[in-house]
C-alpha cells in the first residue's frame, strides 16, 4: 500500500505550526509582560526562565516555513506574496528580540534599558504580526490561476487587527502561566495577577473573533453548520468538542488561579490554543490557500515528497528528543538573582 505523501506532509506542517505557536508563544508572552515587572532583577529572572528554550522553540517555525516551501511550493508561492509585509515584520521582530537577548546581559544602565525595550518591542511586534497573518489567512487570499492576484495590504482589515490583539492576549496568558511555573515569591504573585488579566482578555477576544468569523466569513460558518437561515446540527455536533476544549482550558485557567495551582493556568492556555488550531483545521481542511486551492493540488511531486520525508523522519525524533531533554534539564524554579548565561 502506497503512502499518502501529501496528507503526511500536511500533518507534519500542522504539527510544526501548532508546536511553534504553543512553545514560542509562551516565551513571546514573557517578553510582552516584560514592562510590568517591578525591577530589572525580576526581568533578569523572567529572561532566565526562557533562556534555555527560546531559540529551540523557534526551530518549529523553520520547519513549518521550510516544509511549506519544499512540500507545497504552489501554496508557498501564493501565500508569501500575500503576506510579505507581516512576514517581514515578524522576522525582523524575532531577530531584534534575539539580539536583545544577548546584548541586554552586557549593557550598562542606558544600554540595558534600550535592549529591554527592544526585547519587549520585538516580542510584541512578532506576536502581533503572527495575528495579522492568521487573520489575513482566515479572510482568504485572492488567487488567479496559481498566483496571488491581490494587493499588498489585503491582510490589513479590522478583522485581522482583532485577531492580532487576540493572539497577543493569548501569548500573554501563556507567558504568565509559564512564569507561575518558574517564578517564586513576589514575581509568582505578579504572574498570577497577569494570568488573570490575560485570561479575561483572551476569553473576550476569543468570543469576539469566533462571532466575527461566523458573521463575516460565510464559508467558514457553513462548515460549522451556520448557513444564515437554520442551524445544521448534523454538521455542528461532530465539531462541538473543539470549542468545548477551549472552554475547558479557560475553566482550568480559572481553577488554577483560584487554587494557586501553578501549572494549571499554563496547561489551560495550551488547551485554548490547541482548540483554536483544531478549529482552523475543521474550518479549512483540505484547503491550504483559502478558499481556492487544497493541499493536494499544491503539493510537490511524490518523489520529492518521499525524499524530503526521509530527512524529516530522521530529524523530527531528534528535535523532539532534544526539546524534551532541555525542558527536563532546566525544570524547576528561577529566582530574582538568577542570571542568563
Amino acid at each position: 500500500m502506497s503512502l499518502d505523501l501529501p496528507l503526511i506532509w500536511i500533518a507534519v506542517l500542522g504539527v510544526a505550526v501548532c508546536l511553534y505557536v504553543m512553545l514560542d508563544g509562551f516565551d513571546l508572552g514573557v517578553g510582552i509582560l516584560f514592562p510590568f515587572a517591578r525591577s530589572p532583577r525580576e526581568r533578569d529572572a523572567m529572561m532566565s526562565a526562557i533562556a534555555p528554550v527560546w531559540d529551540g522553540n523557534e526551530t518549529w517555525l523553520v520547519l513549518g516555513g521550510g516544509g511549506l516551501m519544499a512540500a507545497f511550493p504552489v501554496a508557498y508561492g501564493i501565500l508569501m506574496p500575500a503576506f510579505y509585509l507581516p512576514v517581514i515584520l515578524m522576522l525582523l521582530a524575532l531577530i531584534l528580540r534575539g539580539v536583545a537577548f544577548e546584548f541586554r546581559l552586557h549593557g550598562r544602565k542606558r544600554g540595558k534599558a534600550f535592549w529591554t525595550a527592544a526585547f519587549t518591542g520585538g516580542s510584541l511586534a512578532a506576536a502581533f504580526a503572527q495575528g495579522l497573518i492568521l487573520g489575513g489567512f482566515v479572510q482568504g487570499v485572492t488567487v488567479r490561476g496559481e498566483a496571488f492576484a491581490g494587493g499588498p495590504f489585503d491582510w490589513l482589515t479590522p478583522y485581522s487587527l482583532l485577531v492580532a490583539c487576540g493572539v497577543v492576549a493569548g501569548y500573554a496568558l501563556l507567558g504568565a502561566g509559564w512564569m507561575m511555573i518558574k517564578a517564586e515569591d513576589q514575581l509568582h504573585r505578579d504572574a498570577r495577577r497577569w494570568a488573570a488579566l490575560a485570561a479575561g482578555a483572551t476569553a473576550g477576544f476569543l468570543a469576539a473573533v469566533s462571532l466575527a468569523t461566523l458573521w463575516i466569513h460565510p464559508r467558514v460558518a457553513a462548515r460549522w453548520g451556520f448557513d444564515g437561515q437554520a442551524l445544521d446540527f448534523d454538521r455542528l455536533l461532530p465539531l462541538l468538542p473543539i470549542p468545548l476544549l477551549g472552554l475547558a482550558g479557560l475553566a482550568l485557567v480559572a481553577y488554577g488561579l483560584m487554587r494557586d495551582r501553578w501549572a494549571l493556568p499554563f496547561v489551560g492556555g495550551l488547551m485554548v490554543f490547541l482548540s483554536g488550531f483544531a478549529g482552523l483545521a475543521a474550518g479549512f481542511f483540505p484547503l491550504i490557500v483559502p478558499y481556492d486551492i487544497d493541499f493536494r493540488a499544491a503539493a510537490n511531486a511524490d518523489n520529492a515528497l518521499a525524499f524530503l520525508l526521509v530527512g524529516v523522519a530522521i530529524l523530527l525524533p531528534v528535535i523532539l528528543g532534544y526539546t524534551a531533554w532541555v525542558y527536563w534539564l532546566f525544570r524547576g524554579k528561577v529566582d530574582v538573582d538568577a542570571h542568563y548565561h
